[in-house]
């Protein structure tokens, strides 16, 4: 009996050293009860046999008869999971459930005030009366709710996920020593009477980022009648709170899954089969790629750079384009297939990013949610590709000016100095340009943004703002003819080179490297390869080598902007601007000086990682189509050989477990 209270104690509390993750056996006992609960469920509840001509249930377990009251099946369903969603995000994070029930509560209301509120202005404005009043002021009720709930919400996420940040930047600017206070914690001790909770920091919540943007779709889609809102708190809290994707996306918009909560439950044989695959590949990405590879190379490199040579900290960064997709794309995998199989579908999130042939085409393709997120709720209200509003400048410029000051260093002012004087000369002296220019201040707004949603340091806003200028560089590119792309490589490789020349620095050497190989492949490209496949006229091998070598340079722009983008990451708010961004240089200070040992050695003794590396990406690279057809193979097979297979690949997975499970990269996102 003493036991099981100890086991029951245990199941129902939270263990911030073992929170549940997918790749834990807690977790799929915990689906397993879940799943059970929802089949049964089910098949009472969607029985029309078993209701008595009042309304109410009835039922018999065990020889024992009971009833219960009228309740519809679909929100009785959908009840369920939002209490069981509620209990997994507090195994997952503990008391910080009562901030997504805040959040949840908050959105709900809204949805229903600015839905009534928007009735009742549609009454007064055919009785020819006007907007309400205040202090000689008419306003929309509606969007004032609207406006709430967006700034509660960013407030909340600020202050959660920003406290260091802006901190930080007030104390360089006015030369203070500021320290973060957790106000919240020190109000649950007053309220407690005891020192329960530590107010010298600010944790992040699990998946606030997530949430938080889910929420502010769904108040602003209600206040733009995309959407009506939820009928009850069970409907709306499964839809903000659902535990596959809760706490680390994919973003679902609730256009797309509202109607799915009264819809009844269906899966057929094929959706089954594909759910399972995409369970198995999701674990096998996280465990076999991501896992391995942190574990026994990219972590070790980004932990310590110097110890390891040049080739080793460019290899880090390649190996780690593939481990974060891997990791990513592995949890979206598998809260896609846990989904499924209780009949929901959420959105796809990536679509083979590696294949893009443009840092453009790269943002359509990987975290397609938070992708399309931004551009309805940032790029398209900042002005979209017709114009720029007073805030993209705003925005622009305060990013630039955030940049400098917590680099801390003169070279990066000059910089940031220079291109705040560049973009004022080209918006004065290129009066027909304006729009083009406009649309660039947004793209560039969005992409900085962007980097900042994912991390509040600098690196990772330097990260986006790389991105940001690849993607404007890539727009500017394609308008461009041969003898033009030519001449600017050129150029390029020229200042670089000669920069390197006069002020010696793994930077500039790397910088000069990189252009070369863009300089050399452009010269290739079009003094020799396409005048050979003009003249034998093979346009296919033409396009396709074209293809091969933007998908080639796309990835090691990619990898390159990820620099910034690990050295940002797993750290403490509090010291992650400056030791992120001793890791960046001290990796480009590898990565740009002569290298040493023997790479032979260094591909020996890693022999495993590079294999594992090299299988991922191939596999990454295969035909969308050839991936189709294997998945639905597996998905058609009998059961019997669908088990067999499941249980062989759990087998393989389990011989890469390591003995400390890795939590998923954008669980602290």
């Amino acid at each position: 009996m003493r036991d099981l209270i100890t086991f029951l104690i245990d199941l129902f509390s939270f263990d911030k050293e073992h929170p549940l993750l997918f790749t834990q056996f807690n977790f799929w006992a915990f689906f397993l009860f879940v799943f059970a609960g929802f089949c049964l469920i089910q098949s009472w509840f969607f029985n029309k046999e078993r209701r008595t001509e009042n309304g109410k249930w009835k039922f018999s377990i065990f020889n024992f008869q009971f009833t219960v009251p009228k309740c519809s099946p679909l929100t009785l369903r959908n009840g369920y999971l939002f209490i069981v969603s509620l209990f997994f995000y507090f195994k997952t994070s503990g008391l910080f459930v009562l901030l997504l029930v805040f959040s949840t509560l908050l959105g709900y209301y809204l949805g229903i005030g600015m839905d009534r509120q928007a009735e009742k202005g549609e009454r007064r404005k055919e009785n020819g009366e006007r907007n309400s009043k205040f202090f000689n002021f008419h306003f929309s009720v509606p969007k004032l709710l609207m406006i709430i709930g967006v700034v509660v919400n960013l407030l909340v996420l600020f202050y959660f996920k920003y406290a260091y940040f802006f901190t930080d930047i007030h104390n360089n600017i006015f030369h203070t020593d500021h320290q973060v206070v957790n106000h919240l914690a020190l109000f649950a001790n007053h309220f407690t009477k005891t020192p329960s909770f530590d107010a010298s920091k600010i944790l992040l919540p699990v998946g606030i980022s997530f949430f938080t943007f889910q929420n502010i779709s769904y108040i602003v889609d209600v206040y733009k009648h995309k959407i009506r809102h939820a009928d009850n708190i069970f409907d709306f809290g499964f839809y903000t709170t659902f535990f596959p994707q809760l706490v680390a996306g994919p973003i679902v918009r609730a256009d797309q899954f509202i109607p799915q909560l009264y819809k009844p439950y269906s899966l057929g044989r094929r959706q089954f089969g594909i759910a399972v695959f995409w369970i198995l590949n999701g674990l096998m990405k996280k465990i076999i790629l991501s896992d391995y590879l942190a574990v026994n190379f990219v972590d070790r490199v980004f932990e310590n750079p110097l110890l390891y040579t040049g080739f080793e900290n460019l290899s880090a960064l390649f190996i780690y384009s593939l481990q974060v997709y891997a990791d990513f794309s592995g949890y979206t995998d598998i809260a896609i297939g846990v989904a499924m199989l209780m009949g929901f579908y959420l959105p796809k999130n990536f679509n083979s990013p590696y294949k893009a042939t443009n840092p453009a085409g790269f943002w359509k393709r990987w975290h397609m949610s938070l992708s399309n997120w931004l551009k309805d709720y940032l790029y398209i209200p900042l002005g979209g590709n017709r114009r720029a509003t007073l805030a993209s400048y705003l925005i622009l410029g305060g990013m630039l000016v955030v940049i400098a000051l917590m680099a801390q260093t003169v070279w990066v002012t000059l910089v940031v100095t220079t291109v705040i004087g560049i973009l004022i000369a080209v918006y004065l002296i290129f009066p027909r340009h304006r729009k083009e220019f406009n649309t660039n201040v947004n793209n560039m707004d969005t992409m900085l943004l962007g980097g900042m949603w994912h991390g509040a340091s600098f690196n990772f806003i330097t990260w986006g703002g790389l991105n940001g200028a690849g993607i404007l560089i890539y727009k500017w590119w394609k308008k461009q003819g041969p003898r033009a792309r030519v001449v600017a490589t050129e150029a390029m490789f020229a200042l670089f080179l000669l920069a390197d020349i006069i002020w010696p620095s793994p930077a500039l050497n790397v910088g000069a490297v990189w252009t070369g190989i863009i300089c050399f492949g452009t010269i290739v490209r079009y003094l020799v390869v396409n005048p050979l496949c003009d003249k034998f006229k093979i346009q296919d091998s033409k396009i396709k080598i074209e293809k091969v070598w933007n998908i080639f340079l796309t990835f090691i722009f990619i990898t390159f902007t990820r620099l910034f983008f690990r050295s940002g990451s797993n750290l403490d708010p509090a010291e992650a601007n400056q030791v992120a961004w001793n890791t960046a240089k001290n990796m480009v200070a590898r990565i740009g000086s002569p290298w040493q040992g023997n790479i032979g050695d260094i591909l020996s003794n890693y022999a495993g990682v590079f294999i594992i590396f090299v299988i991922g990406m191939v596999i990454h690279w295969l035909p969308e189509r050839f991936k189709r057809r294997y998945r639905l193979s597996f998905a058609m097979m009998p059961l019997w050989l669908m088990t067999v297979v499941v249980v062989a690949a759990v087998l393989l997975i389990y011989q890469f477990i390591t003995a400390d499970l890795q939590p998923f990269i954008y669980f602290q996102f």
